[in-house]
């Protein structure tokens, strides 16, 4: 049989080594965290999150009774884990790269102007009445201005519910209706391929049956015109550019919610799935640093509509 070399790429000098090796090492850390549940979690927890307020308890579960709690009594903040953290120790790297829908509008937008933009976003909630606690339904196109209001919600310690921009009005009056949300946030329109989306239509739409919407939220996506109904309606755009590029933190319990996600209704009515702050936090940075081995430098393409 002919001897044939492995093949070897230009790229492959510098790929760093993965953080999991090989299967056995897999197997290693799978086996410490049945073992010693909850002091594999704690460690993980102290490694990878920031804390403001250290936990003093790892978890209190209970299957049957239905009481799952994790990190009791640690207090924390989502953007700050997400943002702040990165922007202090990396402020000029990328931190998001839009792909927009025309080639040539696209943008690469660094930890230090990430950081800015959610907080001047945050800002125009406090000043419109949104506390901790408050409902914020997001339903709005791909665009940097979806991540600024995902964060400045969590920043601000109001609950978001993301609803795709491709639902109907009736879809989204219900859902805003079941977690009976303050504010909406959306964009004058959407832009899919050749497709223009009434986004704000939509919104306007929904809301006739929403009572508990204060304001309506709209980013400038197009140059359309669209109905405006003040002071219901707020430019985004125009009311982050008013606001300072500041907003201090809320401190959140490691068990208050982060954000809502809804099925899709496909089998009945949508069910609002709540996400707590500690635990989404700790998987989700741990299930991404070891599924993808994603490392300082790799870029991590969203391709999620």
């Amino acid at each position: 049989m002919e001897n044939h070399k492995p093949f070897h790429s230009p790229l492959s000098d510098s790929i760093q080594q993965p953080l999991i090796t090989n299967f056995d090492a897999y197997k290693t850390m799978y086996k410490e965290s049945m073992d010693d549940t909850e002091g594999f979690w704690k460690q993980q927890a102290k490694k990878i999150l920031r804390w403001q307020h250290d936990f003093e308890e790892v978890s209190n579960c209970d299957f049957e009774e239905g009481m799952i709690s994790w990190f009791l009594g640690g207090k924390l903040n989502a953007c700050e884990n997400c943002v702040d953290r990165h922007a202090k120790e990396n402020g000029d790297k990328i931190a998001l790269i839009w792909e927009s829908n025309e080639p040539d509008e696209g943008k690469q937008i660094t930890y230090k102007e990430l950081l800015r933009e959610v907080s001047r976003l945050a800002n125009v909630l406090r000043h419109h009445g949104i506390r901790k606690g408050d409902r914020v339904a997001l339903y709005m196109p791909m665009i940097p201005e979806a991540v600024y209001a995902m964060l400045a919600c969590a920043r601000i310690g109001a609950v978001h519910s993301v609803v795709f921009a491709g639902f109907s009005a009736e879809a989204l009056r219900d859902r805003i209706n079941d977690a009976q949300c303050k504010a909406v946030i959306t964009a004058n329109e959407g832009v899919r391929g050749k497709r223009i989306i009434p986004l704000k239509r939509i919104v306007d739409e929904a809301v006739i049956a929403c009572p508990t919407v204060q304001h309506i939220f709209v980013a400038k996506r197009t140059d359309s015109k669209v109905p405006f109904f003040e002071p219901r309606d707020v430019w985004l755009n125009e009311a982050m550019e008013a606001e300072r590029p500041y907003c201090p933190i809320e401190h959140m319990d490691s068990e208050d919610t982060l954000f809502l996600l809804y099925t899709s209704g496909s089998t009945g009515r949508p069910k609002g799935l709540a996400h707590t702050t500690a635990g989404y936090l700790l998987y989700t940075a741990l299930t991404h640093q070891h599924i993808f081995d994603y490392q300082p430098g790799d870029v991590y393409a969203c391709v999620a509509t």
